[in-house]
């Protein structure tokens, strides 16, 4: 794919490539995670001594619509084995003809919602991230594509198509918090409140990290709405 973007991606173009491929490490208390009663995070890092985790990639795919850069995210099938009814990104496990995360990412966001391979130009990778419920690294793989993706959605594994645009993501108001009790005790759960959506868990650290990330390469300065741009 060509690395010439279009107007509207041309100003986070440089934002979001320095943000992907920084080296250092995110701050904890800057992510969105699970914590127990007196502050401290609960997400198992790693698996457990003599369990091997299976591999996965997901896809954080941003392109432009009417100006703003935008993101899907997906509302799993209620018939899913496992994480149903949640959102999460595109992808699932990488499987023996992948190349990698980024092929996973990739094949599994054609499966799941038509997105070609060819129309993503891949930036980079976060950090992996380990899910003890369902024993996976997850490796969050960042692509742009120039134009909305005439999503075509596999009715078997996605339920439908949920989009956020940066400007949303960016705003500390989109963030919320509540206590839930599971089996090991209460704890407060940060969700990101999408389109009538608590997008938490294991997607919400990894937009967390982007957009801390997206931060920081910023300095505080983000690119402006492309329509702003144009004066519109």
């Amino acid at each position: 794919m060509s690395q010439r973007h279009s107007p509207a991606l041309a100003p986070w173009a440089t934002v979001i490539s320095r943000a992907v491929q920084d080296p250092q490490p995110i701050a904890e208390d800057a992510l969105l995670l699970v914590r127990d009663p007196i502050g401290q995070p609960i997400r198992q890092a790693a698996p457990r001594a003599g369990v091997t985790a299976r591999e996965a990639g997901v896809l954080m795919l941003l392109y432009p619509v009417d100006g703003r850069i935008t993101m899907p995210l997906t509302l799993r099938s209620r018939h899913l084995a496992q994480h149903r009814g949640e959102v999460s990104l595109p992808g699932g496990a990488i499987d023996r003809h992948d190349d990698g995360p980024i092929g996973a990412a990739l094949r599994e966001s054609d499966e799941e919602l038509g997105i070609s391979g060819g129309d993503v130009c891949v930036i980079g990778s976060l950090t992996p991230i380990y899910t003890a419920r369902s024993n996976y690294r997850i490796h969050p793989v960042v692509g742009i594509a120039h134009a909305a993706p005439a999503f075509r959605i596999n009715r078997a594994e996605v339920e439908r198509v949920i989009t956020v645009t940066l400007d949303a993501l960016l705003d500390p108001a989109l963030v919320a918090w509540e206590r839930r009790r599971f089996e090991t005790g209460e704890y407060t759960v940060p969700y990101f409140a999408i389109d009538g959506q608590r997008v938490w868990g294991a997607t919400a650290l990894m937009l967390s990290e982007f957009i801390a990330r997206l931060r920081r390469s910023a300095d505080g300065v983000m690119p402006p709405p492309h329509d702003e741009i144009q004066g519109g």
